[in-house]
């Protein structure tokens, strides 16, 4: 099934792409993989056409699916097929324990913040939320990790979880990562707090209040930006 499937969506995607915008788009990426040049509604659409009919019997046929299509992507938007079929809402009940391993490889290997940013927020958030303690203690790793994706990962883990937020969690997995001047952790830090502050503004403001030698100018102007 991953050959075919990776094919037809080739040839779809070739369909609907704009060659001329192609370059720009990869230009804006910083990308060294190329695009076809399908913007992202119309890529939906796509998606939509090409998974319409799909199944899987199992958890095992879906994962080798999703890994054959990262590992053989010619084009960027191929890689945002593999992603999509992560999030796909057939494959929920594949959503177990070993899926995590799965989105550690496409983090470490996608390695920047459009790939990084939806798997950590949908796909790894939704393995926290079914799994708590065993996910949270694999983040707690992670926020310690020499990667610096799998670190924003589990800083912004969480930004869909309002009054759910794990407090304890997200501040024990931002520390790690105070000290560091990597733009995109300073920018999780930011990002994740501003996200809780929607749901707990005066948490935010107090944390950042004790924190302020620590973070960063650009964690603080994140955090504080919407209260």
């Amino acid at each position: 099934m991953s050959q075919p499937l990776l094919l037809h969506l080739r040839s779809e995607l070739k369909q609907a792409a704009d060659p001329s915008r192609a370059p720009q788009m990869q230009k804006y990426m910083k990308s060294a993989m190329p695009y076809h040049g399908v913007p992202g509604p119309l890529l939906r659409l796509v998606l939509r056409k090409v998974f319409a009919d799909l199944d899987f019997q199992d958890a095992d046929s879906w994962s080798k699916t999703v890994l054959y299509i990262w590992h053989n992507a010619r084009f960027r938007e191929e890689r945002y097929a593999a992603i999509a079929l992560c999030e796909w809402k057939k494959a929920k009940a594949f959503q177990t324990l070993e899926t995590l391993p799965i989105y550690e490889e496409m983090i470490v290997t996608g390695a920047w913040w459009d790939v990084v940013d939806v798997l950590a927020s949908r796909c790894v958030g939704l393995l926290l939320s079914r799994y708590p303690k065993p996910v949270g203690k694999e983040m707690l790793r992670w926020s310690q990790s020499e990667d610096m994706w799998k670190r924003r990962t589990s800083i912004i883990c969480q930004l869909g979880f309002k009054e759910k937020t794990d407090l304890k969690l997200l501040y024990a997995c931002i520390e790690p990562s105070l000290g560091s001047k990597e733009f995109f952790l300073r920018k999780a830090i930011g990002w994740a707090l501003r996200q809780y502050a929607w749901t707990n503004p005066d948490e935010v403001r107090r944390y950042v209040r004790t924190h302020e030698h620590e973070l960063s100018p650009l964690s603080k102007r994140e955090a504080l930006k919407n209260i």
